[in-house]
């Protein structure tokens, strides 16, 4: 897209800005906001026109390139419609799948070249008001230390070995990492070359697709706690791994972890013909 009027861009985009949003390069920021009281969806357009997008106008810009190649803002006419969905879960799909007890979840896709994970996290939460006085500013929890009142010195010689404790393993950890990354080499293995500068070499990326009802499954077979906390919105759980280009096979790679995933459903279903 070619910007015809100079006048028309809000401000040329940073260097940061364009390298998140390159053919090289596409990254956005993830926000998720839980909810106590079930997300009314009819009050979601109207939010986000009359509340979030005036908040900065970047929300409503797009990237273009003027007449002298530079990429600039450009502010456009957001079709919100276009960019909200609510998925439909299938009835079988227990809400205990999430592990948590939200009544509401809202997830925000934003792309990183409007600004960083922080900027965008303020953003949203200037959205917000408090329920009990919403003239009030937001506030958060505050974690208080714990005040022993209960007179009892005796907890001082639990509170000294801990201490000592702490300090022995972050030295450690710290001492372990320091000759790790400076005389300890990792060994050889068949998805490390150990090359020089190999972080400044392309990769390979490939994609599989799992089902979030076979997921479920096996979480609730074998009694485990799961996390998902990135969904596709057609039921299925996408997941994009990334091999050094031209020392790992991507398509093994991707049939490993495919094969790994069934062998682990078939455990699983295995187990449940057996409680039968």
């Amino acid at each position: 897209m070619v910007l015809e009027k100079e006048e028309d861009a809000l401000e040329p985009v940073t260097p940061t800005g364009q390298y998140f949003n390159s053919s090289a390069l596409n990254v956005s920021v993830l926000g998720v906001l839980e909810t106590e009281v079930p997300i009314d969806d009819s009050k979601t357009i109207p939010f986000l026109m009359d509340v979030f997008l005036p908040i900065n106008p970047r929300f409503s810009s797009i990237m273009v390139i003027d007449e002298n190649g530079e990429k600039r803002w450009k502010k456009v006419e957001v079709k919100l419609k276009d960019h909200v969905y609510v998925p439909i879960f299938p009835a079988e799909m227990s809400s205990q799948f999430y592990d948590n007890n939200a009544a509401g979840t809202v997830i925000f896709k934003i792309h990183h070249s409007i600004g960083d994970g922080h900027s965008l996290r303020g953003a949203l939460l200037s959205c917000l008001q408090r329920a009990d006085n919403p003239s009030l500013l937001l506030t958060l929890p505050s974690v208080q230390p714990r005040v022993d009142t209960s007179g009892d010195h005796g907890t001082i010689f639990k509170t000294v070995p801990k201490i000592f404790s702490s300090l022995f393993y972050s030295v450690s950890d710290f001492l372990g990492s320091l000759m790790k990354s400076s005389l300890v080499e990792d060994d050889m293995s068949p998805i490390r070359s150990g090359d020089i500068g190999i972080e400044f070499r392309p990769i390979a990326p490939a994609s599989m697709t799992f089902s979030l009802g076979q997921i479920e499954q096996i979480k609730a077979t074998l009694g485990v706690s799961l996390t998902i906390t990135v969904v596709s919105y057609m039921d299925n759980l996408r997941v994009t791994v990334g091999a050094e280009k031209g020392f790992i096979d991507v398509q093994k790679l991707k049939s490993c972890i495919e094969e790994a995933f069934q062998m682990i459903l078939k455990s699983a279903a295995g187990e449940i013909q057996q409680m039968k």
